[in-house]
């Protein structure tokens, strides 16, 4: 098996605010002197663990992130009729067992990342605290923490300040996308009308102003297949079912900021897949001088700029990579079934 898989994409998006900033402008960054649209990893993981994608391949292992255990547990122990004093000690203690609780002696500091079976422990021992009608022993509550099939926090990780035993690190690393042209954040003004508006009252009810813009972005991640088969307690089958989920995900998913503003859905229209033990590297100094549209446009341009830097990698430093496959949508050229295939073979 090889250990790395890397992944290298370029998806245009239309006029969007797919990830917005403290303002709600679209998030940016200055490359190679430039301005360039962004989106943040954590904008694209969130997007990819709550798609369809996820839930339709990786039903009951796709965790549950929340501050909220505690309230949750307090209503439930209320409910089965616990004194409002005690379930709310009671649910304390258990949500206490992941992360410092905050002000509320309730809720946790920090959003905790729960495995499908650690939440399922939780429930369970609130039902027990219920029927029994006493606190959780030491022992009990020692137990909550599990190890996981949880295929999101075997991707992406998990930090628990307070128990670092029960970290996990993330298998797969994501980088911001990053628009490979250089761009201007454009303002929509607009303005709403109230429907009982008389003749003599034509006005808006309402002006604003929303921030957007558009390019087609790189996006890079790089999944340590070893570890991510170690995080799921060797189960090979939930693994290729992972890997495969987060490839389908990242080439047909877009974060959700907008969409009904301006309907941005969008595929990705170049992917490259390499599979090796070799050291992983971004290809992202392809796109240190912005891609300017010329006769072939901004895509192809990109496209040819990608495979170029890939080959002169090669050329410099030996095969970076043992095998690789793709597909180029402008060409016609592969298919996402083949990646796939290719990146759990």
């Amino acid at each position: 098996m090889s250990r790395f898989v890397q992944l290298h994409l370029l998806t245009s998006y239309p006029p969007a605010n797919l990830n917005r900033d403290d303002l709600g402008r679209p998030k940016t960054a200055v490359v190679g002197g430039t301005e360039r649209l962004r989106i943040s990893s954590q904008s694209l993981k969130r997007a990819w663990r709550t798609s369809e994608v996820f839930e339709s391949a990786l039903a009951g292992h796709v965790g549950t992130r929340t501050k909220g255990l505690g309230p949750t547990l307090q209503k439930k122990l209320i409910d089965g009729g616990v004194a409002d004093k005690k379930a709310t000690e009671w649910a304390g203690k258990i949500a206490e067992q992941f992360a410092k609780l905050d002000s509320d002696k309730l809720s946790t500091g920090q959003l905790v990342h729960y495995a499908p079976n650690e939440w399922s422990a939780a429930q369970e021992l609130a039902d027990t605290l219920i029927s029994e009608n006493r606190a959780a022993t030491d022992d009990e509550l020692g137990a909550l923490r599990q190890h996981s099939t949880a295929v999101d926090l075997a991707l992406f990780g998990r930090m628990l300040a307070n128990h670092p035993e029960s970290n996990v690190d993330a298998a797969v690393q994501v980088a911001h996308a990053i628009s490979v042209n250089s761009v201007r954040i454009e303002d929509d003004y607009f303005t709403a009308v109230d429907d009982l508006n008389t003749r003599e009252d034509s006005g808006a009810a309402h002006i604003g102003e929303a921030g957007f813009g558009s390019g087609v972005f790189y996006l890079y991640l790089c999944v340590d297949r070893s570890l991510l088969q170690d995080n799921l307690q060797t189960d090979t089958e939930l693994a290729n079912k992972a890997l495969r989920s987060l490839v389908e995900a990242a080439a047909t998913v877009a974060p959700s900021g907008k969409q009904n503003s301006f309907a941005s859905r969008a595929r990705t229209s170049y992917l490259l897949a390499e599979r090796g033990e070799q050291q992983p590297r971004s290809l992202s100094v392809a796109f240190l001088n912005a891609i300017r549209e010329r006769d072939a446009g901004v895509l192809n341009n990109a496209i040819e700029a990608l495979e170029t830097q890939q080959q002169n990698f090669d050329q410099v430093y030996g095969e970076c990579a043992d095998e690789r496959c793709g597909f180029n949508v402008e060409r016609g050229e592969g298919t996402l079934k083949a990646v796939l295939d290719f990146v759990v073979a």
